[in-house]
């Protein structure tokens, strides 16, 4: 009797493992470390998204990474040595189809006005620079007013967009982004009446300072907790924030080599983002027609009357032309594109082999002395600081929160640096680059005299006024941060997390 118990509890032990196996999963649906359930709060509650399948945020392409040789592909005309060739890896990632729309900076200007009532200055310092059209021997005064503005030009590429404006734009994209997906999901409302620090902010909702328009929150399973939780970045909803491509991510995904590879071999290896080495379509349906919207020689912008061949005398619709083999059109000419790097002449020299890029600068959430965060700013952004180097004193990776200079411009790479005393070493930060000028308090000795700097970044592409050349994408120039021109655009990037493969 007692054994025919056992039989039966044995039994019903194997149907419930079979039943739970069905419901998450096969195996996965317990810990493989504790024998735990998940997502049963019978076993503690422990939540676990299973069988996420990454998604695309809105506008953007997967590019799928790996190896490649970074730097030209031809004579340096330049003689500038600023892009020596060497072999690094990026990882997987999603890039804009196309390059930001005059529409889309319109729409962006549209809710700053609208939601930032108290402060007018937000949306007065996100305008773009219209008067970049202006030229002394030149009549453009019409675009000023025009190529902005008119509806004609909607499809069209932003331009007269400073890195710091671009950079504010990915921010705001990455919010209204994230309020959108958790309105089609149901947990907030869509509040149009939000005003000031009272609008939606990705890092405020996670962090439980978002009130305004949360509406419904997901069932916890948490034991004893029968209010329910809001949705945490573990569930799988929320995208990562949209930010500008790195340089090595910009020009990888401009090369496009995904469509020149037979299995781990290159077999060409390309001068512009699409196959040989001039700049005219060789297919026999387009044969001749140029492959870009850039100048051909002096005074000729867009070819003759009857036969306009580039089409294009200024910035030209995003989908002008062909895409290249990841589908991303204009990654040469049209406009040239912001990336995230600070400019260094010898960046090949000092570089990760893995994702390599310059400009970091590590932070931290700004908290009160008990841990808690500290209130949104004004503008309903979650404050953070610079980590200090208390807290990164036993760090075996980094030991600061500025490397933007590092091993280039520091003091330690500076020809006087064993000259100096001590106190001069902990107060004089960017020698190599500073010649004299002074003229930010927290960064008093950055060298805005040089043309080298710390807030001095890379852009890439070629545009609708420059030659050939340019349209190469191992070519690089840079500009002031600060700084906007009539040829300089700028598209979205953003982390590809999870499988590197299989999302083409």
């Amino acid at each position: 009797m007692k054994l025919k118990h056992s039989y039966i509890v044995l039994l019903l032990a194997g149907s419930t493992a079979i039943s739970s196996c069905s419901m998450f999963g096969g195996s996965s649906g317990e810990s493989s470390t504790t024998g735990w359930r998940y997502n049963d709060p019978e076993f503690g509650g422990f939540e676990v998204v299973q069988d996420y399948t990454p998604k695309a945020g809105p506008g953007l392409v997967f590019i799928e990474g790996g190896t490649f040789i970074m730097g030209r592909v031809e004579q340096d005309l330049m003689y500038d040595w600023n892009n020596v060739n060497r072999r690094v890896t990026v990882a997987s990632f999603y890039m804009d189809e196309t390059e930001v729309k005059n529409v889309d900076y319109r729409e962006y200007l549209y809710w700053l006005r609208r939601v930032y009532v108290s402060y007018p200055n937000v949306y007065r310092n996100a305008l773009p620079d219209t008067l970049v059209w202006r030229s002394p021997l030149g009549f453009n005064d019409p675009y000023v007013t025009n190529y902005f503005r008119h509806p004609a030009y909607n499809e069209h590429p932003v331009v007269g967009v400073s890195w710091l404006q671009a950079n504010d734009y990915c921010l705001w994209r990455s919010d209204r982004v994230n309020e959108m997906l958790l309105y089609k999901e149901g947990y907030i409302n869509l509040d149009l009446q939000q005003v000031d620090a009272e609008n939606f902010n990705t890092d405020a909702y996670l962090l439980g300072m978002y009130e305004a328009s949360v509406r419904n929150t997901r069932p916890s399973m948490r034991p004893g907790q029968e209010e329910g939780r809001r949705v945490s970045f573990e569930d799988g909803i929320l995208l990562p924030k949209y930010r500008l491509p790195s340089e090595a991510e910009w020009e990888y995904a401009a090369q496009g080599l995904v469509g020149n590879t037979y299995d781990e071999r290159i077999v060409e290896r390309r001068i512009y983002p699409w196959n040989g080495h001039n700049v005219r379509n060789s297919s026999s349906k387009n044969r001749g027609e140029m492959m870009a919207n850039f100048q051909r020689g002096r005074g000729d912008y867009m070819g003759v009357a009857g036969n306009l061949n580039d089409r294009e005398h200024i910035p030209g619709n995003v989908k002008s032309y062909w895409p290249n083999d990841y589908g991303l059109y204009c990654m040469a000419g049209n406009v040239n594109e912001w990336v995230l790097d600070v400019y260094r002449p010898a960046s090949f020299e000092d570089f990760d082999d893995f994702r390599p890029f310059r400009g970091n600068v590590f932070k931290t959430l700004d908290t009160n002395p008990d841990g808690t965060p500290k209130s949104v700013d004004s503008l309903g952004r979650v404050r953070y600081r610079e980590v200090t180097p208390e807290e990164s004193a036993n760090r075996p990776n980094y030991n600061q929160a500025y490397y933007i200079n590092y091993k280039d411009g520091d003091l330690a790479s500076s020809i006087d640096y064993t000259n100096m005393d001590g106190a001069q070493r902990t107060t004089d930060s960017n020698r190599m680059y500073d010649q004299g000028t002074t003229t930010r308090e927290d960064r008093p000795n950055d060298g805005m005299a040089s043309l080298i700097n710390d807030r001095v970044r890379v852009y890439k592409g070629g545009s609708w006024k420059d030659r050939a050349y340019w349209l190469s994408p191992g070519t690089r120039r840079f500009l002031d941060e600060a700084s906007s021109t009539n040829d300089i655009g700028f598209r979205c990037a953003m982390e590809a997390v999870g499988s590197q493969v299989g999302r083409r």
